[in-house]
């Protein structure tokens, strides 16, 4: 554009793109320093943005626009970490409510499915290892009776001793095989429940009445009533011929458990949990940078999500990560979600550890050990 002799644009000439947005920018952050209080902006940043307004847009010149920048330079450093671009966000509440929106999405799925399946996890691990203590206590008063009962018969033990461990053993049966039947449902599929523990042999696809099925498992549970005092072996044998259907049953459910849920243990849940940590992360930045005017769209957000279930994928690969804090894996991989920065501290602290040992190190060693005459 032509100059005339003083240097000057001619008058009327068209302000250019820039000076528009610079204006607008500066205006933003003059109002939000008057808003927020702050009183040190220097008077010639604030009048260069009231006179670049009053001469916009014809009547503005190099003077004009070299005066408006250095005004948005220092009031840009001024009123850190608010930004223009942050406060031309703040102002328009469609987006912010988006975003927020689009966070509380994240939580409520991820929340969906890590409940249900934490609360899952737990239970079945709980009624898995009860299982296991009363199979290892029914064993233990199988071969206590076996002893007792003979043949031959023990007469230094008491009838009354002989006949409470019968009943003891008979309750750990039947609590064992309510107990792994409750366990079933949380395996997928289900673990099909041994035929004698259901009917009698002989008798599938056969219609019994509700009845008789009840005597019948009365009959496998429970002790005879009177008691034969003078055959209790039988009555052991009985009770153990039910006892090892409902272990094989049992151990059944228990191996199939502990294959499913911990997968979803090992593998699935600490990627999610790392991703409920980015979440709570993201959740706190944008709280606090919404409540300072400083919060601004990236799409780095969306990368952090990828880095933390990459985190989430491989933390249990690094058994000494989880040792080095007092916390469970799955709170770990909470942690990991929440500061990425953790995680690229530990894998850059191995890659030296590597580094220090790795060839390079020995040559190095090498070469500052002196040579032999």
């Amino acid at each position: 554009m032509a100059h005339d002799e003083s240097g000057q644009l001619p008058e009327g000439a068209k302000s250019p793109a820039y000076f528009k947005e610079a204006l607008e920018d500066a205006e933003r952050l003059l109002k939000y320093a008057a808003e927020t209080g702050i009183e040190d902006v220097d008077p010639k940043s604030r009048s260069a943005v009231l006179h670049a307004r009053a001469v916009f847009p014809h009547g503005w010149n190099e003077d004009v626009a070299d005066n408006l920048l250095a005004a948005l330079s220092q009031l840009a450093a001024r009123v850190q970490p608010v930004s223009a671009v942050s406060l031309k966000f703040y102002y328009r509440t469609v987006d912010e409510r988006y975003i927020m929106r689009g966070y509380l999405i994240w939580v409520i799925v991820l929340s969906a499915i890590i409940i249900p399946t934490t609360i899952a996890t737990f239970v079945s691990s709980n009624m898995s290892a009860a299982i296991r203590d009363d199979i290892n206590k029914a064993n233990g008063l199988a071969v206590k009776l076996s002893t007792e009962l003979g043949p031959p018969e023990r007469t230094d033990v008491s009838l009354t001793e002989k006949i409470a461990d019968l009943q003891d053993y008979a309750s750990t049966v039947r609590l064992i095989y309510s107990r792994s039947r409750k366990l079933n449902h949380f395996v997928i599929p289900s673990v099909e429940i041994p035929l004698p523990l259901e009917r009698p042999q002989g008798s599938a696809g056969e219609k019994m009445d509700p009845y008789q099925i009840a005597l019948y498992l009365k009959g496998k549970f429970e002790l005879p009533v009177p008691l034969p005092l003078d055959n209790l072996a039988k009555v052991r044998d009985d009770m153990t011929n039910t006892y090892q259907d409902v272990r094989y049953f049992a151990q059944t459910i228990r191996t199939d458990i502990s294959t499913f849920y911990g997968a979803i243990n090992s593998c699935i849940l600490p990627i999610l949990y790392a991703l409920l940590g980015t979440c709570a992360y993201l959740l706190r930045t944008f709280e606090d940078q919404i409540t300072k005017r400083a919060f601004v769209p990236s799409s780095a957000n969306s990368a952090r999500f990828l880095i933390a279930a990459i985190g989430g994928t491989v933390i249990g690969l690094f058994g000494n990560f989880t040792a080095q804090v007092s916390a469970s894996p799955l709170a770990v991989a909470f942690l990991v979600g929440y500061s990425v920065e953790v995680f690229f501290a530990f894998l850059e602290g191995l890659i030296k550890a590597f580094t220090k040992s790795g060839p390079a190190s020995h040559q190095t060693r090498a070469a500052s050990e002196p040579r032999k005459p």
